[in-house]
């Protein structure tokens, strides 16, 4: 009880406000005296994986206001909050709509819990089916990772990817069968029948397919890098800007909540002024990885490592020192230094060896720990001078991850002032300083280990 009254507390997104929400704040409201509504954040959507929200938090906010039914709007922003808030708001009734039925049932120990019949009718999701940007997409290379993204695009309202391409006829037809997809017959075939492609393809072949794509006027989301030199970089920026069409890094790291949110932190000044980024990414083989297609540490791997350093000390490093081991041909290990006028980075990449694969940021007044895999990124810890004020940061992402990098995508896709957009000239920078090293390595300009270089190599175990 609050005051003598009995308390209610219901919780929604209530995204573009309609009867039924309407009808069940007022059922809520009917159970109690006192009602408290909890409005999900825009970034506990985004943890969700919920990428549907139409309207921003104000004016949901605003619009839950305006009927007069709630005595009192919360934010909610994480999971657990709704316990932290029935106990501090002394709630006598948890109330939600019926097809949460069972899904809040470990609230009873805190207070009643009631599970509200919804209005039959119109839904939010069905208003924004309704008004939604729709965008076809098609797979260029029917690989894993193009398997990940079809799957993942279901999740994404807009995203509809329509048909495949690969050059192995074989896979193509099992992809296809698989998702149930439109088999083109040439990649022009499918450039005809989509608005945007994504692009899965060995690294030699990447920068041609995009520029196929983009003189027949579609949107690209490719896997990185994209380049192998800055010529193509700046001949691929020329044909997107003259298209009025976006060229997109699918790096789906950028776009976790977590590392959105430890960027932000950076820029507050959270760590003082950040000197050195410290972070590796690598792989033992097993029989699966020799499944696939890779073509070396660097090349895999560079657009991923190299995304904190740019991120968070900018794309403009004075030096780099590249440092690779190889099998044959293979680039098994490459160890990139980045110098820039006052701090440092230190990048590994492995194929068929293994590092810890964390990440470390130092700062002028403490540093930023983000554990193995860094990569996919949902917790990080803030560590000063005082080991004891440690503090400890939680983030959920839903799936696995492409769904986000989808979601922004298709954000920057029907975004009006795309072109001037921060977001986009970040983006070409990140995708110039990875050029720019790729470009580097891909003319030997590296330091080359050899065996030789090893103090101790392997060797069969012996057990006495």
């Amino acid at each position: 009880m609050r005051d003598g009254k009995k308390v209610v507390i219901t919780y929604g997104t209530y995204d573009l406000l309609h009867f039924g929400h309407i009808a069940l704040l007022k059922r809520a409201r009917a159970l109690g005296d006192f009602l408290i509504v909890g409005i999900t954040s825009d970034a506990f959507d985004k943890q969700r994986g919920k990428f549907n929200v139409s309207q921003s938090l104000v004016e949901r906010i605003e619009a839950v206001r305006s009927t007069g039914l709630a005595d009192m709007i919360v934010v909610e922003e994480y999971r657990g909050q709704k316990i932290a808030d029935i106990q501090k708001y002394h709630v006598d009734v948890f109330a939600i709509g019926s097809d949460w039925r069972g899904k809040f049932d470990y609230l009873e120990k805190y207070c009643e819990v009631v599970y509200l019949e919804r209005t039959k009718g119109v839904s939010s999701t069905e208003l924004r089916e309704k008004d939604a940007d729709e965008l076809t997409i098609g797979c260029i290379g029917c690989d894993y990772l193009s398997d990940r993204f079809v799957r993942e695009s279901s999740f994404v309202l807009g995203a509809h990817i329509t048909a495949a391409w690969d050059e192995d006829e074989d896979t193509r037809n099992a992809f296809c069968r698989h998702w149930n997809l439109q088999q083109a017959a040439s990649i022009d075939d499918l450039l005809d029948t989509v608005d945007a492609v994504y692009i899965s393809l060995p690294i030699n072949e990447r920068f041609s397919t995009i520029e196929q794509a983009l003189r027949a006027g579609c949107h690209v989301i490719a896997e990185g890098p994209q380049f192998l030199s800055t010529v193509e970089l700046n001949h691929a920026r020329t044909l997107a800007q003259e298209g009025g069409l976006i060229l997109f890094d699918a790096v789906k790291t950028r776009y976790f909540p977590a590392f959105e949110h430890l960027k932000l932190l950076l820029e507050s000044g959270i760590i003082g002024e950040v000197k050195d980024i410290d972070a590796s990414f690598s792989h033992v083989f097993d029989e699966l990885d020799k499944a696939n297609r890779y073509e070396g540490s660097f090349y895999d791997m560079a657009s991923y490592i190299l995304l904190p350093a740019v991120d968070f000390l900018g794309p403009d490093f004075l030096r780099k020192d590249l440092i690779c081991r190889f099998e044959g041909d293979f680039c098994t290990w490459t160890k990139c230094n980045l110098t820039y006028a006052s701090s440092t980075a230190t990048l590994r990449t492995g194929r068929g060896m293994k590092t810890e694969g964390d990440m470390t940021i130092t700062g002028t007044d403490g540093f930023l720990y983000i554990p193995s895999p860094w990569w996919l990124m949902n917790y990080f810890e803030l560590r000063t001078e005082d080991l004891r004020a440690t503090k400890r940061f939680y983030f959920e992402y839903a799936g696995e991850g492409q769904r986000y990098e989808l979601a922004e995508f298709m954000r920057i896709v029907f975004d009006k002032n795309r072109q001037d957009s921060s977001d986009g000239v970040r983006a070409w920078a990140r995708m110039e300083a990875v050029t720019r090293l790729v470009e580097a390595f891909d003319r030997g300009d590296i330091f080359k280990l050899t065996d030789s270089a090893c103090a101790f190599g392997g060797g069969e175990i012996v057990v006495d």
